[in-house]
């Protein structure tokens, strides 16, 4: 079902706005009404609110979301979790179980995946088969369909497009954050450009769980890096990168080290072309004389330990306490009036 201009009109009247906002649509024609719900929440809050966020391993799930509200007195608004592997612990069933927990709980859910280079074969390890290279000949391999390698990759992403499956049919709706960080230098899936690049490869994974695997549960959210030009470190312009409208609902930078530089705010507002934008990955949390030039961004998703490591907990006090942070109440409370 096509989301209607009455049902546009009736979230922005939930969440408190009569302004005029332009009409959106999930990039997936098929998206359920959760995609579509969650959707009309971030263009109605997207700038004048942001909502919090907060990232956990997948082999502890809880841990720096319960330590945002030891340290604020609140939850954060997106519980977050990623698909990688321990060496050969699959966690994904713990992911799943906790995902519709905190989902039936209000929470929003993002889930990302640290993948294993396709070459490899698994227990994969970190900084050896995701921190990694990969030849210009195995990289036209994977994205040519029918090839050895391509095989192999789709094995690999069927096994997370089950998890996600059983999580629609839960109901859960999933922010879907793959291949992160694309523009930089460090992924084996980073800085490839042009149209056998990394656009190719994320137009096939869309296509793959979109027509495939019918997966009408996700919200496409394209998060790259935030620029920087430090030799062998790069992370370069985000429009080499980006597949284009039709592949992404939301774009987002990784950011860290204060570097919330307000010409890459405007670089990455130029390619989302209206659509929301995120904080995708944040080390410290920008000061709040940012986010007052900076008001497009719909959340913040803290990096796990970074919370303990790089804030002070005054600092994430004062975050969590502007006016216009959605925290977990706030946003499940927007929320259940929709459904």
């Amino acid at each position: 079902m096509r989301i209607t201009k009455s049902l546009f009109c009736f979230i922005m009247i939930a969440f408190g706005f009569t302004t005029k906002a332009q009409i959106f649509q999930p990039v997936n024609p098929k998206a359920t009404a959760g995609v579509k719900h969650t959707l009309g929440l971030l263009y109605a809050i997207k700038g004048k609110y942001i909502m919090s966020g907060q990232q956990n391993y997948n082999n502890d799930r809880n841990i720096f979301s319960d330590s945002a509200k030891a340290i604020t007195g609140k939850y954060p608004a997106i519980w977050g979790s990623d698909f990688i592997n321990w060496g050969d612990k699959d966690l994904g069933p713990q992911i799943v179980e906790e995902s519709i927990k905190k989902s039936r709980e209000g929470y929003l859910i993002t889930l990302m995946w640290h993948e294993g280079k396709p070459t490899d074969n698994p227990p994969y390890e970190f900084s050896k088969n995701v921190i990694a290279k990969m030849s210009d000949a195995d990289w036209n391999e994977l994205v040519t369909p029918g090839s050895a390698l391509n095989k192999k990759w789709l094995a690999q992403i069927d096994v997370i497009a089950g998890y996600l499956k059983q999580l629609q049919d839960a109901g859960v709706t999933v922010l879907w954050r793959p291949y992160h960080e694309m523009n930089g230098v460090w992924f084996w899936w980073g800085n490839r450009k042009g149209e056998n690049g990394i656009t190719k490869l994320w137009k096939m994974m869309y296509d793959r769980y979109t027509n495939y695997h019918h997966l009408n549960n996700l919200l496409w959210v394209w998060g790259a890096n935030g620029l920087r030009d430090i030799p062998f470190d790069e992370a370069y312009d985000y429009k080499d990168y980006y597949p284009g409208a039709n592949y992404v609902d939301i774009l987002g930078a990784d950011i860290y080290h204060f570097d919330y530089e307000q010409k890459d705010y405007e670089a990455l507002l130029k390619v989302a072309n209206g659509k929301p934008i995120a904080l995708t990955e944040t080390g410290e949390l920008p000061k709040p004389e940012i986010l007052k030039v900076q008001p497009q961004w719909v959340w913040f998703m803290v990096w796990t330990s970074w919370l303990w490591t790089d804030n002070t907990h005054s600092r994430v006090k004062d975050v969590y306490g502007l006016p216009q942070t959605l925290n977990h109440e706030e946003v499940k409370a927007k929320l259940d009036s929709l459904k």
